[in-house]
């Protein structure tokens, strides 16, 4: 199986349709990471509360016990702040929700991002791939089987005429130089279909 012609110009229009490829899926991937990265400072306050949320609790709790060891009103004391903490956690909890939801967001953004100009590259540049890979594999075999060159001499003189301007007609036509069995007008017309093909004898 060939992957890339055997004639220069098409080889050339073959690899620079495969490097145009590979650098739009590229960029695409880099754009959908700029787009995640652009979402996820949506976060930044949802950090900060959780930070600030921790803080909080972490202080009015080492409040609360410290209160709790006065004489008579400690109880008292470290009630309300226990529940002033309690009130901090809640807003950590807040915070770390929104950071999450943000990221799975960002997440899902560039993920579908990715998927879609990637399939949208591959359905314009794999399909012609495939088909010339797969039509230069039969036309190889038709050459390389029994009688390959009459059948790849058929084929160029069923196919458009304006390819066989650049043989040489013989008198009668070429048509009636094939039937005649001519091996030089043979060779000329599946040397014409091979050049089609990107390939070389």
């Amino acid at each position: 199986m060939r992957l890339y012609a055997q004639t220069p110009a098409r080889r050339s229009r073959q690899m620079l349709a495969d490097l145009i490829a590979v650098v739009l899926i590229a960029a695409a991937v880099k754009f959908a990471l700029a787009v995640h990265d652009a979402i996820m400072l949506l976060a930044e306050p949802g950090r900060k509360a959780q930070s600030a949320g921790d803080s909080l609790a972490g202080g009015l709790g080492d409040a609360g016990d410290a209160a709790s060891k006065v004489p008579f009103v400690g109880g008292s004391l470290k009630k309300p702040l226990l529940s002033a903490a309690d009130a901090a956690t809640g807003l950590s909890d807040a915070g770390k929700s929104l950071e999450g939801m943000v990221g799975h967001l960002a997440a899902l953004a560039a993920v579908a991002l990715i998927v879609l100009s990637v399939s949208f590259v591959l359905l314009l540049w794999l399909p012609p791939r495939l088909l010339w890979i797969r039509r230069s594999s039969t036309t190889r075999r038709l050459l390389d089987a029994p009688g390959g060159n009459d059948l790849l001499a058929l084929r160029a003189l069923t196919g458009p005429q304006r390819r066989l301007a650049t043989i040489t007609v013989p008198p009668g036509g070429l048509a009636d130089a094939w039937r005649r069995g001519d091996q030089e007008v043979i060779a000329d017309l599946s040397r014409l279909t091979l050049r089609q093909a990107g390939l070389r004898p």
